[in-house]
């Protein structure tokens, strides 16, 4: 909250940015006033069953926070320097919600009643088998994520261009009977893996109309990480192009008319990339594309493969951090013409 208010005053002004705003006091004061009771049985049902009203009530965070940025866009030319501040904000602010959720969901999963426990494990899509901690799987099976992801994905593309491309699924470093097992939250792995394989099968199948090539996806164990590399042959991306993919405030599909909120989540707001690098991140991983133009788009997931590196990474709040909101962007210390943006972005040119 102390974050927020650093923002900048346009911004702030934002309606959507504002109701953010207000949801945030408000669960605060909700759940401070736990902080002095005792920790009696009522009280502590009490408290998980404040934990899941606050956790519906910022469901929609990441949209709304998002048309505030989409509101500021229509209304004021944004400069570079703003633009990088709302950036690094955005990163913060969604990584820190992450963990939030990840511990509500872990206390309600873990504490809270069995009816109310297994709601909340249907809610995220976890499993309510036995060697689930909460929402962490032990041995969570990294090829059954990607093909469950997949599949998923492959409905709605062939609802969408009614037919998709095949998976070619390739696995190092393990057998059928021996799957990559790796300590993860799968609800986690999905959301990235679902977020890619849809960006893929749009691009094969906008190329290619006809005979869709396969996506494939080469799942690799090593010493430090497991890697998860999704390959496509969608014609790939620009590089002028490719470095405003995890920027919030550029997108390429259409941007979402206010009242269709109701349909495909966060599509036209560009921040499926963005914060399915979030995720990677968050337990010391990354998301990286690489891609080559007129061919096709490597993207690759890196996980943690021992369980002692992937601790949370979280933002700190201090007075370095609040320095970021007060930068104004530096002059260039290199000679060159100014990288190519698209003509209809006009708020990202860059000045001279």
């Amino acid at each position: 909250m102390k974050e927020i208010a650093l923002l900048p005053e346009n911004l702030l002004r934002m309606p959507s940015v504002g109701l953010v705003n207000q949801w945030y006091e408000r669960s605060f004061e909700e759940i401070i006033e736990f902080e002095k009771k005792e920790p009696e049985p009522p009280v502590l049902s009490e408290f998980c069953e404040r934990l899941v009203l606050i956790r519906n009530r910022h469901s929609d965070v990441v949209q709304t926070m998002a048309q505030g940025v989409l509101e500021l866009k229509e209304s004021h030319e944004v400069d570079p320097g703003i633009e990088n501040s709302i950036q690094y904000f955005l990163d913060r602010f969604y990584m820190s919600r992450i963990s939030i959720r990840m511990l509500i969901n872990q206390h309600t999963l873990l504490f809270g009643e069995n009816e109310l426990g297994a709601r909340q494990a249907s809610v995220n899509g976890i499993g309510n088998g036995g060697r689930h901690i909460g929402s962490i799987d032990p041995a969570c099976d990294v090829i059954a994520v990607v093909k469950d992801a997949y599949e998923n994905a492959r409905f709605l593309c062939d609802r969408y261009y009614l037919a998709s491309p095949d998976l070619e699924l390739l696995q190092h470093g393990s057998t059928e009977t021996h799957p990559l097992p790796v300590v993860y939250v799968p609800s986690h792995l999905y959301h990235m893996l679902f977020e890619l394989f849809k960006n893929s099968m749009r691009a094969v199948m906008e190329t290619h109309e006809n005979n869709p090539p396969p996506i494939q996806v080469n799942i690799v164990q090593g010493r430090e990480d497991i890697s998860v590399k999704m390959s496509d042959r969608g014609g790939g991306i620009p590089r002028s192009v490719s470095d405003l993919l995890f920027k919030y405030m550029y997108s390429t599909a259409p941007q979402p008319s206010r009242s269709d909120s109701q349909t495909v989540p966060l599509a036209g707001y560009g921040y499926g990339l963005p914060i399915s690098r979030l995720y990677a991140r968050y337990f010391h991983g990354d998301l990286v594309l690489m891609s080559c133009e007129g061919y096709g788009t490597d993207a690759i997931i890196y996980l943690k493969a021992l369980t002692n590196e992937a601790n949370e990474l979280l933002p700190i709040f201090n007075r370095t951090s609040s320095k970021f909101y007060r930068t104004s962007p530096s002059p260039a210390d290199w000679s060159g013409p100014a990288p190519y943006r698209p003509k209809d972005k006009p708020n990202l040119q860059h000045k001279q």
